[in-house]
């Protein structure tokens, strides 16, 4: 048999060539914090406008997540919308409304919400002052696998869109194909009865040995479907930090209230400090060292961070196993870095204030 190639490179060749160009073209996306100023909200055809923190639609692409601003100033009704992949919503400013598939939520500062896959969305604000959030989806994931799929139907009434994609129900029966029709009915049955909202006023914070308090968002812990996307909050006490601790994957860290800076290295020691502030992203990737303070000594800080480890870091786990993609210090280590938490005074959580 004869074997020819257009490329006259061998496979060899051609694929350590395409893996090189590949990281250095994505290193130089790297960017530690994206500072509110770097984020300019354009106009869209939606009526809203909006910003890129992260993501191929400004100037910094990743791969499983994006992170966006979006502003609704009074009066204004975006056009409604749906997509093929998840998103989260975080309000930081105003109040306002958001249909999903019918169903409409009231919001208000620190209140999330789930967009699932394939929901017709709108958002409207009734207020008196522009209305902020900022989104975290998993648009680059599927755009990797070519099934990232978007729909607009501008102002047209929730009774005349398409419902969601149909599926087969379940089907008796043991062989292969009855046990697929089985396993993904009930898994879109689960994906669709899940929550969509929580209230700021329902949060408790918890303490934690890393040194915060924490609380859910949004997670399968508490009720959501998601792609994987989970979204939780964590605060730090005046003048202190979190624990240090490394793992694969994107992590980004929203900054609710408060400034700070974070530790990054491939090493415990010996790496840099970014200083953040509130509205800023903390990106952290590359399997790097790393730990966040607060610089206020009289002020908490409240961070919100968002991964895919449900989903995509689970998968890389079973990839690389016996490889650990999640790690601490040892617990003495933890424990000195975290301090004895039970001497902050922690303050009543209130609703966070914009700008």
């Amino acid at each position: 048999m004869v074997s020819r190639t257009t490329t006259k490179v061998s496979h060899y060749h051609v694929q350590k060539n395409r893996r090189a160009n590949f990281i250095e073209e994505w290193r130089g996306y790297q960017k530690t914090v994206v500072t509110l100023e770097n984020v300019p909200m354009v106009e869209t055809a939606r009526g809203t406008r909006v910003g890129v923190y992260v993501g191929a639609d400004g100037d910094r692409p990743t791969r499983s997540m994006d992170a966006l601003a979006h502003e609704i100033d009074p009066g204004v009704v975006s056009t409604v919308h749906r997509h093929s992949w998840d998103a989260m919503v975080l309000v930081v400013a105003g109040r306002g409304w958001t249909e999903i598939d019918g169903e409409r939520i009231d919001w208000g500062p620190g209140d999330s919400l789930h967009l699932p896959a394939w929901a017709w969305h709108r958002s409207g604000n009734e207020g008196d002052v522009t209305a902020r959030y900022v989104t975290f989806s998993s648009e680059p994931l599927l755009e990797t696998m070519g099934m990232s799929v978007i729909e607009d139907a501008g102002h047209a009434p929730f009774s005349e869109l398409a419902p969601r994609p149909a599926y087969s129900p379940e089907v008796t029966g043991d062989d292969p194909y009855a046990r697929r029709l089985r396993r993904l009915a009930r898994d879109q049955a689960a994906r669709r009865s899940g929550r969509l909202h929580t209230d700021w006023d329902e949060l408790e914070l918890l303490p934690t040995p890393r040194g915060t308090r924490t609380t859910f968002l949004l997670d399968r812990a508490t009720g959501y479907q998601a792609s994987g996307i989970s979204m939780a909050m964590f605060e730090l006490g005046p003048g202190r930090g979190q624990s240090m601790h490394r793992h694969a994957g994107e992590a980004w860290l929203y900054v609710l209230e408060g400034s700070g800076h974070s530790y990054l290295g491939t090493e415990p020691e010996g790496g840099t400090n970014h200083p953040w502030k509130k509205g800023d992203l903390i990106v952290v990737d590359h399997f790097l060292w790393h730990q966040h303070f607060n610089d206020d000594p009289n002020q908490t800080a409240k961070v919100v961070r968002i991964h895919m480890f449900d989903s995509l870091l689970d998968t890389m786990r079973v990839l690389m196993d016996p490889m650990v993609l999640f790690e601490e210090p040892p617990e003495h280590i933890r424990d000195a870095q975290a301090g004895d938490i039970t001497t902050i005074e922690w303050p009543e959580v209130k609703r966070p204030t914009w700008p």
